[in-house]
């Protein structure tokens, strides 16, 4: 598997709720964040865009190709092969990162951020689900919320950095910041029933990385207005409170248990995306 961890050292959020994995099933998880890490690492690195531009046409050529002497992508495919990955999710990630490496990067509409946060996070929502042995259309389709909600949260907490990096994904304003959040808040809630079909064994991992990530998106709100937002810098979950929000999903576990909810019922806010992209054709 991976020859090195990036989800250790990159998603301290997900590397907490992967405790909660088989070691098979955490290897497996990790792998396919290498991949997606290596491929984000070059959008976000400090280089020269053109240098940029052809090490992601390098890394997409190289995986296109089957070039199995890169470990990464080595595994990658086995993940594809193995849980029938579509390949059209790998080419909307493609696309979704490639949009980030410009000189500036500029989103103007609702309908623009929320196809930026499919592609480059409601995919890796799809992939995990589908590693996690999911089968349900519409529990794949939550897949996906949870995806893109961790990414509205990323783009909420993150608004002053990526305009220092030339990109805006919403306006630094904390109305703004707060409506994310919000729209964010939609994605979780349709997020949950679903995890009801997700095999026992990893339910509770999806629980725990769900509230973790939902709670940056709470700390957040608690800064109240732009000025302490800015003087906070990046803000994380600490160890104290991933403890807290890993106590409280006991309790969210249980209330799946209870609850008669029918996730075939949940009307899924994709409508933007579908316009653009077909996600029926991906899952």
């Amino acid at each position: 598997m991976p020859y090195q961890n990036y989800l250790s050292n990159y998603a301290k959020s997900f590397n907490w709720a992967g405790f909660f994995l088989s070691k098979e099933t955490y290897l497996k998880c990790s792998a396919l964040y290498d991949f997606c890490r290596i491929v984000d690492n070059i959008a976000d690195d400090d280089n020269p865009i053109d240098y940029k531009i052809n090490e992601f046409k390098k890394f997409e050529n190289n995986f296109n190709t089957k070039n199995f002497e890169d470990p990464v992508i080595k595994n990658m495919w086995k993940l594809i092969d193995e849980f029938n990955i579509s390949l059209k999710i790998v080419h909307d990630l493609f696309i979704g990162i490639n949009s980030d490496i410009k000189e500036s990067v500029k989103l103007n509409t609702k309908k623009d951020l929320l196809i930026y946060s499919y592609r480059v996070a409601g995919t890796v929502g799809l992939m995990m689900a589908k590693i996690l042995k999911v089968k349900k259309k519409n529990s794949l389709k939550s897949a996906i919320d949870l995806g893109i909600a961790m990414q509205l949260t990323n783009i909420s907490r993150d608004v002053t950095e990526d305009l220092n990096n030339g990109r805006s994904y919403i306006d630094e304003s904390f109305e703004e910041i707060k409506s994310t959040i919000k729209l964010a808040d939609n994605f979780y809630e349709n997020s949950f029933y679903s995890i009801k079909d997700i095999p026992l064994r990893f339910r509770f991992s999806i629980l725990v990385a769900r509230r973790i990530y939902r709670k940056i998106g709470y700390k957040i709100l608690n800064k109240r207005n732009l000025e302490n937002y800015k003087k906070s810098g990046k803000i994380y979950v600490s160890n104290f409170e991933k403890v807290l929000e890993t106590i409280l999903s006991f309790f969210d576990l249980i209330r799946l248990f209870l609850i008669n909810k029918n996730n075939d019922n949940i009307q899924h806010n994709h409508f933007l995306i579908n316009e653009e992209i077909d996600l029926n054709e991906r899952i």
